[in-house]
């Protein structure tokens, strides 16, 4: 039987979610194997190095992208809000685990949270979106840029460093560190990433690998990959005529006529002070034309206008994944 290597980064959660995904390919009696992979992300987080000073984009993706390449590995295990939104020549996305919850959370000192932090405190966050949502929120909290993983930024809480920092709920869930979390936000006042909270699985395509697509394809959720899509098709559309935090969610739910998708989208200025936030829902078949449409219908409400200077428009970012530009830290910490 054919040992199916899978690429996997060296942090704590990469691992974790690497794991979780040989231990479903394993119940099928299929024998994997897990083949570390450092990446540039991973190289920059460990001197704290800036992602502001090199291509951000895909930073903790392109290293296990080549060695599915160079045939080093068979798969390799993303958390989704980390892939870029254009394709990759010889890669295939071929499955989307079920997602963990996507929402961010809060881990504060003392147990507070978020609107109990008295004004003027620190709270320690990388990402564009959730530095302009939580400025919109205005409570008068100062953002502060941060990297590195789980432990390090929850110990700058505990050291006193910061008062607080944003995480992602899911992967706080997938290593058993949600007793830290002190408050999880509502996606009213803070929308997601595009695919927080879910896990993708690549491999090669072409007929060489077929096997390997086809046992992969067996861990594919449905209603994930629309949800996701959805979001990925926002952000994609987005990035052609906008350059502002993005935040979006999509969920599949029960209509009259059976499953139905509802997307949630915001485009934000870097300081929060203005936004252009919409909804869409359609059919759970048509999952990236509705994020299409609903990106678009933001474009023509003045979503490309959302930087703090319009004459230089590239100091905004997206979020996460698509094409590169200049920008201030963006939120591709995989730990996160």
């Amino acid at each position: 039987m054919r040992t199916l290597r899978l690429g996997t980064r060296r942090s704590q959660l990469a691992v974790t979610q690497s794991t979780l995904v040989a231990e479903l390919l394993r119940a099928q009696g299929h024998i994997v194997e897990l083949v570390e992979i450092v990446s540039d992300g991973d190289r920059t987080q460990a001197t704290n190095t800036p992602l502001t000073s090199a291509n951000s984009t895909g930073v903790f993706v392109s290293a296990l992208r080549d060695a599915l390449h160079a045939k080093e590995i068979d798969l390799a295990v993303h958390s989704l809000k980390d892939l870029p939104t254009y394709p990759e020549e010889g890669i295939e996305l071929v499955a989307v685990l079920p997602r963990e919850d996507p929402r961010d959370v809060i881990v504060a000192r003392d147990g507070l949270t978020l609107g109990e932090l008295p004004p003027g405190s620190r709270v320690g966050t990388g990402s564009p979106r959730r530095v302009a949502q939580i400025k919109a929120l205005g409570l008068g909290l100062e953002l502060a840029g941060i990297r590195g993983n789980v432990d390090t930024r929850i110990g700058k809480v505990r050291s006193g460093e910061f008062d607080a920092v944003v995480l992602a709920r899911a992967g706080l869930a997938r290593i058993d560190r949600l007793d830290e979390v002190t408050e999880v936000l509502d996606p009213i006042q803070v929308l997601p990433a595009p695919g927080q909270g879910a896990l993708a699985v690549e491999c090669r395509d072409g007929d060489a690998d077929a096997d390997v697509r086809k046992i992969l394809t067996s861990l594919d959720d449905s209603p994930t990959r629309a949800a996701v899509e959805a979001e990925r098709a926002v952000l994609a559309t987005l990035e052609g005529g906008c350059a502002a935090p993005i935040g979006t969610l999509a969920d599949v739910v029960e209509g009259e006529e059976g499953p139905e998708l509802w997307v949630r989208a915001v485009a934000l200025s870097l300081d929060g002070s203005l936004s252009v936030r919409l909804s869409a829902s359609g059919s759970v078949d048509d999952a990236a034309g509705v994020g299409r449409r609903l990106a678009e219908e933001m474009l023509a409400e003045g979503a490309a206008d959302l930087t703090d200077d319009p004459a230089d428009p590239g100091q905004a970012v997206m979020d996460t994944g698509g094409s590169p530009q200049t920008a201030p830290e963006q939120d591709k910490v995989h730990n996160a």
